[in-house]
């Protein structure tokens, strides 16, 4: 299969997951729309690991970005969904049931000096602060609360880490997708 079918097939199923979504940042419908059915390269998936109690986020200090949610690179042929548990398991040794629903989508840049054109899919997870932890080399690995501010290089992502705590929390998820612009 060459590398554009491979593509192909990791969008698919991030189109899936796109639609799932429980929200929608920067504008992704309308980046969908100009991008149509091109392959996207590089994908990007992530996961919000949150504590049983819904109070603590595990984070990754990059060296780079700062305090971010494991995440990285979907490769060629593999599903986000996949990824983003490869990619936890890779950076804090962590191994996690993603929730069914994805948490959010949205199109971002993971350089400082790239464009926004990366499809960015961030999933989540309920583990016990208990689990043993592993960092990557360089990469040290720690739960933050969530009352507190953290630095990274996305300023938005702590106050959107937070609202999905607080969606979770609440009793009845039913609640329809939401858009945010900006």
């Amino acid at each position: 299969m060459s590398r554009g079918e491979l593509q192909r097939q990791s969008l698919e199923a991030a189109l899936g997951d796109v639609a799932a979504a429980v929200v929608e940042f920067e504008g992704v419908a309308g980046w969908l729309a100009a991008v149509g059915s091109s392959p996207v390269d590089p994908l990007g998936a992530e996961v919000w690991v949150y504590d049983t109690d819904l109070t603590q986020v595990l984070l990754v200090c990059h060296p780079w970005r700062g305090w971010v949610p494991p995440g990285g690179r979907v490769e060629p042929g593999e599903p986000p969904r996949a990824a983003a548990r490869r990619e936890l398991f890779e950076e804090t040794g962590v191994v996690a049931d993603l929730l069914t629903r994805p948490a959010a989508v949205c199109v971002r840049s993971y350089h400082p000096d790239h464009p926004a054109t990366t499809l960015g899919l961030s999933y989540a997870a309920i583990v016990d602060r208990a689990v043993p932890l592993l960092a990557e080399p360089g990469q040290p690995v720690a739960w933050m609360n969530l009352d507190h501010q953290w630095e990274s290089c996305f300023s938005d992502d702590p106050s959107r880490i937070r609202r999905h705590a607080q969606w979770l929390a609440r009793p009845a998820r039913s609640q329809p997708r939401t858009r945010v612009r900006g």
